[in-house]
């Protein structure tokens, strides 16, 4: 579940294609790689996305790499309203007067300095003299995520519904791998010419990648059917992480225990599988069993 992010080096502005540049946050962390990627779109009107933690260096950075060129930053965009993506955008806000663009929710991660007056909305288009940007509602990791295709250069900005070298936690409630699975199938209607993700490089063989990625989760859902359907008797998710999962380094059991419980959630829904207490508490508390064809 780690990234690569191999040559990232936080703080520098790298280019990414004629219309693009990235800068990296300096937050690394097992979850987020080398750190959250900032994208800076256009030469002229330019789009920020994911301005990444109110960290103030990382803002200095992206308001020098705007002004070393003179340029005028009208949107503010992000991905979704996490700790490691959007609260940098209040920062640049207020500091710039851009326009901030994106979608709210109230899933209990939800960035209160987020603020904005109009939502956004799937199919949207941000259109400059230079690119149009399209909104892609893509749930799943979070309710209200969204990707944005750059029409011009078939990339795709992915925050973390997609990343380099790794799969994504998908954290319940507001985190659905139902959604994430359908989002994922969305997107193989766009040009995907490159994935710029929210943590890591820039992916090529992007359409090979999504495959891949929608194949894991459902290879991962027939495992966990078929080690559950293999217990005689109920069992914790604690337990059936440990033989779900037993590809995975134990370590990092804890967090592949929040994607197994979303599985599990999934099938639930699916009348494959139940909680054997319905009244039992959220996260690690149930057991499970499955349903006897």
């Amino acid at each position: 579940m780690s990234v690569t992010g191999e040559g990232i080096i936080a703080g520098e502005e790298t280019r990414l294609s004629p219309l693009v540049r990235r800068i990296t946050a300096p937050n690394p962390s097992p979850l987020t790689g080398p750190g959250t990627n900032t994208y800076l779109i256009g030469n002229k009107d330019v789009a920020v996305l994911d301005p990444g933690p109110a960290d103030k260096d990382h803002i200095e950075a992206i308001l020098a790499a705007l002004e070393s060129k003179q340029q005028h930053l009208r949107w503010i965009l992000v991905t979704h309203t996490h700790a490691d993506h959007s609260p940098g955008a209040a920062l640049l806000a207020q500091q710039t007067g851009a326009q901030l663009i994106g979608a709210t929710c109230d899933d209990g991660l939800q960035d209160p300095t987020f603020q904005v007056k109009q939502q956004l909305v799937h199919g949207e288009c941000l259109e400059t003299d230079e690119f149009c940007l399209e909104a892609i509602h893509t749930p799943g990791h979070v309710s209200n995520h969204f990707c944005y295709c750059l029409h011009e250069e078939g990339m795709v900005f992915a925050g973390d519904h997609i990343m380099e070298g790794s799969t994504v936690v998908i954290v319940p409630p507001g985190g659905d791998m139902a959604d994430y699975i359908a989002s994922l199938k969305l997107l193989r209607d766009y040009p995907l010419s490159s994935i710029a993700p929210g943590h890591g490089n820039l992916i090529t063989d992007s359409l090979a990648w999504v495959d891949y990625l929608i194949e894991h989760r459902l290879q991962r859902e027939r495992k966990v059917l078929d080690r559950l359907g293999g217990m005689k008797d109920e069992t914790t998710l604690q337990a059936l992480t440990k033989v779900v999962y037993d590809d995975v380094d134990p370590s990092l059991h804890l967090i592949a225990s929040v994607s197994l419980w979303a599985h599990l959630l999934k099938l639930e829904r699916e009348g494959l599988a139940r909680r054997t207490d319905s009244d039992a508490g959220e996260f690690g508390e149930q057991c499970w069993v499955i349903v006897p064809a």
